[in-house]
C-alpha cells in the first residue's frame, strides 16, 4: 500500500489532499476567521503572544486554532518556520 501511495500521480495526490476536513468541531466559517486573523498579525505564529490574539479574534479555543493550525499544514496552505511556529501561505497570506 505505501509503495501504491509512493507512486501514485501527482493529479490524485492534489486531489486527494482537497478532501481533507476541518476538524470536528470547526466550521469553515471558523477557519476563515483564523484565516483573517493570523493575516493581522503578519501571517506568522510561533509564540503565545502570537497565537492568543489570533484566537481572541476568531473567538477559537486553543484545540480549535491548534487544529486548524494542523488542518491547514495537512492542506498545504501553512509551512512550519525553521524555529518553530508556522506561516499561512495562501489567501491575504500568499
Amino acid at each position: 500500500m505505501k509503495r501504491l501511495v509512493a507512486t501514485a500521480p501527482a493529479g490524485l495526490v492534489l486531489t486527494l489532499a482537497g478532501c481533507i476536513a476541518p476538524p470536528e468541531g470547526v466550521s469553515p466559517e471558523d477557519v476563515a476567521d483564523y484565516n483573517l486573523a493570523a493575516a493581522s498579525i503578519g501571517c506568522e505564529m510561533a509564540t503565545e503572544a502570537d497565537f492568543q490574539p489570533v484566537e481572541l479574534q476568531a473567538g477559537l479555543t486553543r484545540e480549535q486554532a491548534t487544529g486548524i493550525t494542523s488542518y491547514l499544514l495537512s492542506k498545504g496552505e501553512a509551512e512550519r518556520l525553521p524555529g518553530g511556529g508556522v506561516k499561512l501561505t495562501t489567501g491575504a497570506c500568499s
